[in-house]
């Protein structure tokens, strides 16, 4: 059954985003309810959500459309979820006051859902004493509030004030209505290809996006687990709640993992580390020369996963990946029981820089091919069989 979200639009000029943000949820699946101000109609025509949601969009608390449940209740308790973006400092003092003077603030005082604020604002007015108390006070009533950006605001002014993009908004949401049969566990994911330098300009690396780990670790906190991301070079955004950091060699990695791995209840090695990396790194860029080829002597790099399935505690769950061009079901069972992990996933090289992924998951009892599907639903289906073991 679709999860039922409100959204609410109140009277700043950042509603535009909020056009976005409803068809992101719808597209999802995501049953969207609109109720706006009559300030926020001024800046978006209710017209526009309706035709994006399918829904008839609330803006006056009294208007008779002939429906004979009380507007603010009916909408206050059929929400799984509030949003309301852009949130002006008057819905946040009104909020923060019990004040319900319209319908959005009446509805959402009624609900007993989540609510969460994306305040945006002049940036003065962002940090005004007053405004970071009702904030604060908010917050600690149970109010989730999304910090706005950094940048330049409609006002002419520069500062904190700029509501953040529709697809972090979209995230906040699904993070907040998933499951959470992860909560309280400690994940840390690998992601990304590793680059060996060679010299200042030139490294060896693979075509990984990091797009499988950062898929993972989305997964991984939307479900309630604490994670930790460590990641190659990418262009990938981290996930909303999600620690990362950023490496570039497989040695780094590797002093990252050493660092981290005791802390860790569940380890993913997603990461795509390169097998080699040049025996000798040259100061100055290599020069071509009149030369026809060049010579290049490589030296093997840590093998990361084997040390963790050595010198892992107990209880810990290990998971790898297999990466093949050949014989994928053989290498992948044989690099399962070789470095002592509980789950690997293989797959063919053909996933590399993809958004879809075709697997097939393997413990020592167990094989179960999943077909071609984006990398999301790959990352959740990953997490149901860990959950599974875990168990």
């Amino acid at each position: 059954m679709s999860k039922n979200v409100l959204l609410g639009i109140t009277g700043g000029i950042a509603a535009y985003k909020m056009v976005e943000v409803a068809s992101q949820l719808y597209k999802k699946d995501y049953n969207v309810q609109v109720v706006m101000t009559k300030n926020a109609s001024k800046f978006v025509s209710p017209l526009t959500f309706r035709s994006i949601t399918g829904n008839p969009v609330k803006v006056d608390l009294f208007h008779d459309e002939g429906d004979y449940n009380v507007k603010h209740i009916s909408l206050a308790d059929n929400a799984d979820i509030c949003l309301i973006g852009p949130a002006t400092a008057n819905i946040i003092a009104k909020l923060a006051a019990g004040i319900a003077d319209d319908l959005l603030s009446t509805t959402i005082l009624a609900t007993e859902s989540k609510v969460i604020l994306a305040p945006s604002m002049n940036a003065k007015m962002y940090n005004n004493p007053v405004l970071q108390d009702k904030l604060k006070y908010l917050s600690d009533k149970g109010y989730i509030i999304i910090e706005p950006e950094t940048g330049n605001l409609a006002c002419g002014y520069k500062g904190k004030g700029r509501l953040p993009e529709p697809d972090f908004l979209v995230e906040w949401v699904i993070k907040e209505l998933t499951k959470k049969d992860l909560l309280e566990k400690r994940i840390l994911i690998t992601a990304g290809p590793t680059c060996e330098p060679m010299d200042p300009v030139r490294y060896l690396s693979n075509y990984s996006t990091g797009k499988m780990g950062y898929s993972l670790a989305r997964a991984a906190v939307n479900r309630g687990a604490k994670v930790i991301l460590v990641s190659g070079p990418t262009s990938l955004k981290p996930p909303v709640g999600v620690k990362t950091h950023y490496i570039q060699t497989a040695q780094e990695l590797a002093e990252n993992v050493e660092e981290l791995k005791y802390d860790s209840d569940i380890i993913i090695m997603a990461a795509a580390v390169s097998d080699f990396r040049p025996a000798e790194y040259k100061d100055n860029k290599i020069k071509k020369g009149y030369l026809d080829y060049l010579s290049l002597e490589l030296k093997s790099n840590p093998d990361i996963i084997a040390n963790i399935g050595k010198s892992r505690k107990q209880g810990q769950l290990l998971v790898g990946f297999a990466v093949e061009s050949e014989d994928i079901l053989e290498n992948a069972r044989n690099k399962l029981i070789k470095k002592n992990l509980d789950l690997i996933i293989a797959n063919d090289i053909s996933s590399f820089g993809s958004d879809d992924n075709e697997i097939t998951l393997i413990t020592e009892d167990y094989i179960e091919e999943i077909p071609r599907m984006n990398k999301k639903q790959i990352a959740d289906i990953i997490f149901d069989k860990i959950v599974e073991l875990m168990e």
